[in-house]
Parts: C-alpha cells; sequence; structure tokens
C-alpha cells in the first residue's frame, strides 16, 4: 500500500506521462521505497493507480532485476561475473567477499540485515572488473581493501543513522 507521501509523489511523476501506463517504472521504484522490496500491496496499489491488472505490474516486477519480490539488507550488493569481468577475476573477488561477509558462496543476506549480496550478469562495466553496484552506485576496478573501506564506510553510515 502506497504511502500518501508516495501517492502524491506519484500523482506529480504522472504529470510527466501522457499515458498512465507510461508511469510504471518510476511508480515501481516508489513503491519499492526504503523498505527495498515490493510486496503484493505495493504491486496492487501501482496496478490501481495506474489502471492496470495485478498481472501486468506482476510481468514488469519479474522481468527487471531493479524489482524485488524478498526482502534485502539495506545495501544490496551486486557483483558481476559474467565472462569478460571473470576473465578479470571477478568470480575470485566475488568469493573472497562472500566470504570477508560471512555468507556462503551463492551469496545472501548478512546475519545483521546490512547487506545483501547476488551474482549478477552484467553492470555493463567490463573494462573496470571486478565491478559491483550497492544500491544504485557503482564501485569499479575493486580490491580486496577497496570493498573492505566500502564496507565500513557503509557500516558507519548505517550506524549513525540509527
Amino acid at each position: 500500500m502506497l504511502s500518501e507521501a508516495a501517492r502524491q509523489e506519484l500523482q506529480e511523476i504522472l504529470k510527466k506521462y501522457p499515458d498512465k501506463r507510461s508511469a510504471l517504472l518510476p511508480a515501481l521504484y516508489l513503491a519499492q521505497g526504503s523498505k527495498n522490496y515490493l510486496t503484493d500491496s505495493d504491486i496492487q496499489a501501482v496496478a490501481d493507480e495506474l489502471e492496470l491488472t495485478v498481472t501486468e505490474v506482476q510481468a514488469v516486477v519479474a522481468f527487471y532485476t531493479l524489482f524485488r519480490r524478498q526482502p534485502t539488507g539495506r545495501y544490496l550488493i551486486q557483483v558481476c561475473t559474467d565472462l569478460p569481468c571473470a576473465l578479470r577475476g571477478a568470480e575470485d573477488f566475488y568469493r573472497r567477499l562472500c566470504q570477508r561477509l560471512g555468507l556462503p558462496p551463492t551469496g545472501g543476506t548478512t546475519a545483521d540485515g546490512l547487506f545483501t549480496l547476488e551474482e549478477v550478469v552484467c553492470l555493463a562495466a567490463c573494462d573496470k572488473a571486478p565491478v559491483a553496484q550497492i544500491n544504485l552506485e557503482y564501485y569499479e576496478a575493486l580490491t580486496d581493501e577497496a570493498i573492505d573501506a566500502v564496507i565500513a564506510r557503509l557500516r558507519a553510515e548505517a550506524q549513525a543513522a540509527s
């Protein structure tokens, strides 16, 4: 369900589109909000606001990896391990990062709920691998030391915010 503030923001977004349907991606991103995933009620609310069927909205959610159906950590770390990145050491980097975060080789969410780590296929930065996208920010040419510094900074920011 959309909050009143989200509904108002959606109304502003809709002014930019001649057809409500065209606002589906920004509406979903807005609905995903601070909890970082979409519930069934979020999908229903977006469908209602845009005069779409739930099936139409679910199809878009299922297609785009930007949208999540399950809770994730506060910081979603996506590491590309596709072939070009793998050739630049991304697979080994990913495995070491799993170990650093205390996660199995398949990734997952840290016990404190702060980080979710997953492998992805292509972040469009092959020449700068290993590369990670954390929430919507890119980190390129990563080393173990560089990712340790990023993780430490994010932990400090999260602690300061709570």
